[in-house]
């Protein structure tokens, strides 16, 4: 149990979509504020070509990085009461015009605890449906590329700089653990 608790919070900026909130923290024996981001949660997914060597990675534009990078599938769990695995099978629609067949929940996990409340779901999709055109809903989204990249690969895309994103070098990684049997699956 811990020594810390939250006694009240104030919201400084509400955007819509996330939040900018001022907590009352007491513990160790004093009072204290922590500024707080909070985030609706997202779900990331990392689509599995039928050989089981490939995967399908997006390339966009991500402001506030100012450049594009190579990542996993992902997004926002924005739809009040929509479970995690119905979030990755729309982004996965809504991005590169696929549907999982079956979802693999291989982990969750919180993006950065030091100041934001983003709270993630990560699944390796197999069986891949191909649908008639992805379903961009943004700018960024239709202007996205979609590249298939060998798992083989993944530790050069990583140590080159390729991938620089957390969600997406821990879904590589998990995935290709998967998929080689070495990890079962989120026990969780």
């Amino acid at each position: 149990m811990s020594q810390f608790r939250i006694l009240g919070s104030e919201t400084v900026v509400d955007t819509g979509f996330v939040r900018l909130a001022d907590l009352e923290v007491e513990g160790g024996g004093e009072r204290f504020t922590r500024l707080v981001v909070r985030h609706p949660g997202a779900a990331v997914v990392v689509p599995v070509e039928p050989d089981r060597e490939h995967v399908l990675l997006v390339r966009q534009f991500r402001a506030a990085a100012d450049r594009e990078l190579l990542e996993v599938v992902a997004g926002k769990r924005d739809v009040e009461g929509e479970a995690p695995e119905t979030t990755a099978s729309r982004e996965m629609h809504e991005e590169i015009g696929r549907r999982p067949g079956r979802l693999v929940k291989l982990c969750e996990f919180f993006n950065s605890p030091g100041f934001c409340d983003e709270y993630t779901y990560l699944y390796a999709a197999l069986d891949l449906e191909e649908l008639d055109a992805p379903a961009a809903v943004n700018p960024e989204e239709r202007a996205l590329t979609i590249e298939r990249v060998h798992l083989d690969t993944v530790d050069d895309l990583i140590a080159d700089g390729h991938v620089v994103d957390a969600k997406s070098i821990i879904g590589l990684l998990l995935t290709r653990r998967y998929l080689s049997g070495e990890l079962g699956g989120y026990r969780g």
